[in-house]
């Protein structure tokens, strides 16, 4: 493990990182449910997923569509400087779950892609969430994930508006959760390239994510030719 790298990350998120790999997600008293067995829902179509132009972890130009088609993806909108429990940490403590769920899953690991999406392009430059991808490290037979960032805030805001993510600074930019406020938002998106469903920090449960990547994975088995 490369501790150079990790230190990017907040305390709060490898807390929950630790957890996440300890075992496998079960009931608890926020999501106090049974998961539904997959394939047994429907997940309707939201909308399309936005498009937008980003940079990956190594600085390289894509666009945003490059990497929500083809597999069934879960999209978190984070900033590597967040420590409120409920939020940022939060997310990717449950994709962190989804990531090593799939090393033991070789289905998940073919049809899932993760992408960690930042909205604070001005401090997340592809080598701050290069150093914070180090989270994905160690799982070579997992899913696909990726870290990605804009150029600038103009790159960013026209993205952030398609998929409704609110972000804007607080007034103490030395508050110890961090200097943004944002909502927790989530998204599922189906193969080609349709928001399926979209968690907030209420419903954002690893058992109920795990149970629609699955629905959407069988669902697009169904409609595959034979």
């Amino acid at each position: 493990m490369n501790y150079t790298k990790i230190r990017y990350g907040t305390l709060l998120v490898l807390a929950l990182l630790t957890v996440a790999t300890q075992a496998e997600p079960t009931r608890t008293s926020d999501h106090d449910y049974d998961a539904p067995a997959p394939g047994s829902y429907k997940l309707p179509i939201v909308k399309p997923a936005a498009d937008g132009e980003v940079l990956d972890s190594k600085g390289r130009a894509l666009r945003l569509q490059d990497l929500t088609r083809g597999r069934v993806t879960v999209m978190s909108f984070i900033y590597t400087r967040c420590a409120a429990a409920k939020a940022c940490p939060m997310a990717t403590g449950v994709l962190m779950q989804l990531h090593q769920l799939s090393a033991e899953d070789a289905a998940l690991t073919r049809n899932m892609r993760l992408i960690s999406m930042s909205f604070d392009p001005d401090n997340d430059t592809p080598a701050r969430m290069a150093a914070y991808s180090a989270l994905a490290e160690g799982r070579k037979y997992a899913s696909e994930w990726r870290f990605v960032t804009t150029a600038s805030q103009d790159k960013l805001k026209p993205i952030l508006d398609a998929y409704g993510q609110a972000v804007d600074r607080k007034r103490n930019p030395n508050d110890p959760t961090g200097p943004l406020n944002h909502t927790l938002r989530v998204f599922l998106i189906d193969g080609s390239g349709n928001i399926r469903n979209v968690y907030s920090s209420g419903t954002l449960d690893v058992r109920l994510v795990l149970a629609d990547v699955r629905t959407l994975m069988l669902e697009e088995q169904s409609q595959s030719p034979n």
